[in-house]
């Protein structure tokens, strides 16, 4: 497992011409490391336009480039890629320029690293929180809180627990991890990825530097490829586990996989908030992830009872006369929209936005029982609406005019939801797409709902 590192891999920086493709935040961060290591930086992004930033490479002599480091989202096919590419540049990933640093100034730091569509920014907290309940100095970080350059640089954590996206794991083949977790594999990104396969084939990628792979027995896609995995493999679900497994006892989940041959009860179902199965699993893969390095049962007791979700993740914003609302705005895909929808009985459902390629035919199949009423907003609602029609024509459905932005998309959506929901019904947002034909991101979305539910109930 020999990384490509020298010695000398920072000094080399100083003087070094460097290109970065990207200025969002990974590429922030990698410019200013870059920068402060003395290194000259031309920043290329396309969709930027700021009077420090490159468009095309037509101004950088090629030649006198060291190395180029490629933030996530740029697709290897991209014309400006290959131009480097072919001018012979070597083309780093901000993971495996992180990594190469790391190498270098905290030889002894521990990496551990998940991936999958859903849960991962929960589940890399909860891991952390295990940790640091155990008395270890561990960060979540890569696409949550600090990029991995800023969790090596700036920070003094002994192990990096890192959430990698599939645009991230694309672009990295250097960095090792003592463990690697996959949540799940469903449709996201395929207008970037082209296709599923690639899509899972990077999420899979996570395995290849790794020592432990920690893999959902649920997930048919995960099992399937695992069968080529000659890793050593730790098994977590809702069943009763086997050897070399996490799973669920009764009210408990207990472990079997890191205690010679015994097992282990590592928390009760009731310390979960909330104890929905998809949550359940992410606090299994966390627990995993925890005790590949050691950290013990109580702790990772302790830290699940204080655990409380990240803003715009089931997160309920009132209850008022039987109906409950809940803002799920960070399911950005279908696969998060069924695990909302599923937690609930009965669904006064917001949902829409930009599909990114992803299909609704299976969320409609599989969550049609629980949706009473489908309210669409953004500019690919005629996809859901199709999948309804198909296959929940019984469904109720009212569209809002996707020409309108912000705040008064959600007041009409609100609105609506009111006039329908009765005693015992959710209004839950759980778009299934991405945000920006209307908002900002996925939290002004989650906020603007919020701030439209509280007018509404005059509160």
């Amino acid at each position: 497992m020999g990384g490509c590192v020298t010695d000398s891999f920072v000094s080399s920086l100083r003087d070094a011409h460097c290109i970065v493709f990207g200025a969002g935040v990974t590429g922030a961060s990698t410019i200013s490391f870059l920068e402060e290591s003395g290194a000259r930086v031309s920043v290329i992004d396309e969709k930027i336009k700021q009077h420090n930033v490159l468009n095309s490479c037509d101004s950088i002599n090629l030649s006198q480039v060291s190395i180029a480091v490629v933030s996530p989202g740029w697709r290897a096919d991209n014309p400006l890629i290959s131009e480097v590419r072919s001018a012979g540049i070597e083309l780093l990933s901000e993971i495996d320029l992180a990594w190469r640093v790391k190498q270098e100034i905290a030889p002894d730091q521990r990496w551990l690293a998940l991936t999958g569509t859903n849960g991962k920014t929960t589940t890399v907290q909860m891991a952390e929180a295990m940790m640091v309940e155990s008395g270890i100095q561990a960060l979540a970080c890569g696409n949550v809180g600090f990029t991995a350059i800023e969790a090596v640089t700036k920070s003094k954590a002994d192990v990096l627990v890192l959430e990698l996206s599939s645009f991230q794991l694309d672009w990295s083949k250097e960095a090792e991890f003592e463990s690697v977790a996959i949540l799940n594999i469903a449709e996201d990104h395929i207008d970037w990825h082209q296709n599923f396969d690639n899509y899972a084939r990077a999420k899979f990628k996570i395995a290849d530097r790794a020592k432990i792979v920690i893999l959902n027995s649920h997930d048919q896609v995960i099992t399937q490829r695992a069968k080529s995995l000659v890793h050593r493999i730790i098994w977590f679900s809702l069943d009763t586990p086997s050897p070399h497994e996490i799973g669920l006892v009764e009210n408990l989940v207990v472990d079997r996989a890191f205690i010679n041959g015994d097992a282990e009860a590592l928390f009760e179902l009731s310390d979960v908030t909330p104890a929905v199965p998809h949550n359940v699993l992410n606090a299994m893969a966390a627990a995993a992830l925890a005790r590949s390095i050691g950290v013990k049962a109580d702790a990772i007791a302790k830290a699940i009872k204080k655990f409380t979700l990240d803003h715009h993740r089931l997160e309920v914003i009132t209850e008022r006369d039987g109906i409950t609302w809940i803002d799920d705005s960070k399911a950005t895909n279908p696969h998060a929209a069924i695990a909302a929808l599923q937690s609930q009985l009965s669904a006064i459902w917001i949902a829409g936005g930009l599909a990114k390629g992803a299909s609704m035919d299976e969320l409609v199949q599989r969550c049609k029982e629980r949706i009473k009423v489908a309210i669409l907003i953004g500019a690919d609602a005629p996809i859901i609406e199709a999948a309804l029609r198909t296959y929940a024509p019984e469904i109720q459905i009212a569209t809002i005019d996707p020409g309108l932005r912000g705040l008064e998309v959600m007041q009409r959506a609100v609105a609506l939801a009111q006039m329908k929901a009765q005693p015992g019904d959710t209004v839950l947002l759980a778009p299934a797409c991405a945000s920006m034909d209307q908002f900002k991101n996925y939290g002004e979305r989650g906020d603007l709902f919020a701030q439209a539910v509280r007018e509404k109930l005059g509160e």
